[in-house]
Formats: structure tokens, sequence, C-alpha cells
């Protein structure tokens, strides 16, 4: 057994300290590119700035053939590219592929000072992280990186999922998990070809009238329930536990976007700080979700004011709140500071609703 103190020691010779705590920086959407895409690729340094972060796709969008296109395709854009205050990801290739060795040596060693974070697909188990994270190290001690990689995990299959919280414990690196709900519904033997979403199919039906075959077969209301739920509640929660971000993974009908937006909703609600975006159309739909709106910032700073040494309990426009009103208002409040440091829009919008809201 590893003991607690050497949890923050180097696992190789120079290679950097690792984190104490990961660095809150907004992550609304991740917008993946294919870098082996010419045309794909010739956008991202004109979405610079319009997005939280943007990553380079080496694993499943990218074809066999593709793949070492991709990799010095993904090197050329980061060593020509000013990515200012947006973040530069990559999702290297799954642990038992042919490639992903060649992705970690070829991109630490070549842009490990601009990138920001490496997402891991199909991660089972701790062990996977542990190869990870000793690897990593050793190309950060060659590289000369002064700043260690941040690792993300997707949440991809039966065995991932009922390991999570050990996932989540197993490196200082761990930046946050992302649902992949197409190849967890495969693994776990789901009855949809859906990527993400609902299905109309897993439902819940309101009760007969009475017992009669006529009740029974008269028409009742109906209400399509998530099939992601309880896994997004358990990554959240295994997630907060160990200080990491959650994120509701690819929304994959493009041209459904009120019920992306109603996915992503949900995803926030449950404490997801982002969503994957596959399409340009859908980080618009991540920044306005993922962003508190004006008027619920307004109120928690209202409440954060009223509660003044955050003890007992007041009453504000008729409602009661007390210090567990105040912990969700300071979420809220520490959320909304941190976007609008990086959103100077709505930075105004969170202002001009303040004012309002103490007119």
């Amino acid at each position: 057994m590893r003991p607690a103190r050497d949890f923050f020691t180097p696992l190789a010779v120079g290679a950097p300290q690792p984190l104490r705590e990961i660095p809150p920086r907004p992550s609304r959407a991740i917008h993946f590119f294919d870098p082996s895409n010419e045309k794909m690729a010739g956008k991202v340094p004109g979405m610079v700035g319009t997005v939280d972060v943007l990553l380079g796709n080496l694993e499943d969008a990218v074809k066999a053939a593709n793949k070492e296109a991709a990799r010095e395709g993904l090197v050329r854009i980061a060593q020509e590219t000013d990515f200012g205050n947006t973040q530069l990801w990559t999702r290297i290739n799954a642990l038992d592929s042919p490639w992903v060795l060649d992705d970690l040596t070829r991109l630490v060693t070549a842009i490990g000072d601009r990138l920001d974070v490496i997402m891991v697909p199909k991660v089972q188990g701790a062990e996977d992280i542990h190869y990870v994270d000793r690897l990593l190290a050793q190309l950060e001690a060659k590289a000369g990186l002064e700043k260690p990689l941040m690792v993300h995990a997707i949440l991809e299959t039966a065995r991932g999922m009922a390991n999570v919280e050990e996932i989540c414990g197993a490196s200082p690196r761990m930046q946050g998990l992302s649902l992949g709900p197409a190849d967890l519904a495969a693994d776990r033997r789901m009855k949809t070809t859906r990527v993400g979403g609902g299905h109309p199919g897993y439902l819940v039906r309101q009760d007969p009238t009475d017992g009669s075959a006529e009740a029974i077969a008269a028409e009742r209301t109906s209400y399509q329930q998530d099939l992601w739920h309880y896994t997004i509640a358990r990554m959240v929660d295994a997630c907060a536990m160990h200080g990491m971000s959650a994120y509701y993974g690819p929304f994959g009908d493009i041209a459904d976007t009120v019920a992306c937006e109603d996915q992503f909703r949900n995803a926030f609600l449950l404490g997801c700080v982002g969503a994957w975006s596959l399409h340009p159309k859908q980080i618009e739909i991540a920044h306005r979700v993922f962003s508190p709106s004006p008027e619920d910032v307004a109120h928690a700073r209202r409440v954060v004011e009223a509660m003044g040494d955050g003890t007992g309990a007041v009453m504000l426009d008729g409602k009661m709140e007390d210090d567990a009103s105040l912990k969700q208002c300071l979420v809220m409040v520490d959320l909304a500071e941190q976007l609008a440091a990086a959103d100077p829009a709505l930075a105004e919008r969170y202002a001009a609703a303040e004012k309002e809201a103490s007119a």
C-alpha cells in the first residue's frame, strides 16, 4: 500500500510536483475536433476565446489510417496557435490500443507545456490511472515540464462505473470524469442505439382509473424518463468527494437542440459543470445551460449578504434561508465569479441583474 505522505511525491525523478488541488477553470463546453481533418483543424484558431475547452480528438471518431495524421496535426495546431484563456485538451486512444503509447510519448514531449488535460477513454479501474500517472511523470521529467498534466477519465464500461470512486482517488492528477453513454450502453447491454439523451420506451405511466379492461386499455398519460440519472448522480458524488469535476458527455442528435438543452440542464442541476460539444451549435447551448442565470446569481448574493456570519436563519422574500441555503448560494456565487472572470458579456449580465435586484 502506498503511504499517504507519498501521494504527492513525484513518480519520476525530475517530474513536477503533483497538484494539491485542481485549479478551477470554466469548462462549460468541451468542443471536439479532428486534427486530421484539415477543414475542421483550420477553424480551430478562430474558435479560440469562443469556447472554454478545445479538444483534439485522437480516438474513436478518427479512422485507423488517420491516427498518425491526427496526432501530428494536433502537435502542429498546438505549436502554431495561441490559445489564451481557452484550454487545450486531447483525448488519446484507449490504453489497450496500438496507438496510445505513441500518443503520450509524442504529445507530452512535443506540446506538454501547451496541453492542459489528457482525456483517457474506457477507464476500467484505478490501475489504468496508475499506469498513465507513472508514464506521464516520466515523460514530464524528460520534457522538462514545470507543471503536471491533468487526467480526465471517461466512464464507458460497467466495470469503470463500479470502480468510479477508486478511479477518482487514483491520482492527484485527476481533473474530472465524463459520461460516455454510447459505449457504456453497449457494455451494459442496454437496449438503445442513441448517443445520450432519453428513450421513449423508458417511461412511467399513469395508473388506470380502476381495474377494468376498459380502464387499462384507455389512453393514459406517460412520461419519458432519463436513462442516465443514476449514472450521472453517482459520477457527481464520486467527483465531489475527490474535489473533481463531472461532465455530461456527447448528445448525438445534433439537430434536436431542444432535447440537447434539456439533457444538459438535467446534468447541470445534478452537479455537472459542463458537457461535450460535437457541433458548434451545441457550444452556445452548453454556455447558456452551465452558466447560472443572472437572476439566480443575484438572489444567491442577496442570501449571502443577508446571512452575515452564516449562522441562524433569515426570512427573505417570504422564504426561510439558513446555513444550508447559504452553502447552496455560495456554490452558485463561486461558479458565477469564475465564469464572469472569463466571459465579459456574462459578467455584464450578472452585474445588471444584481443592480436591478438591489434597486
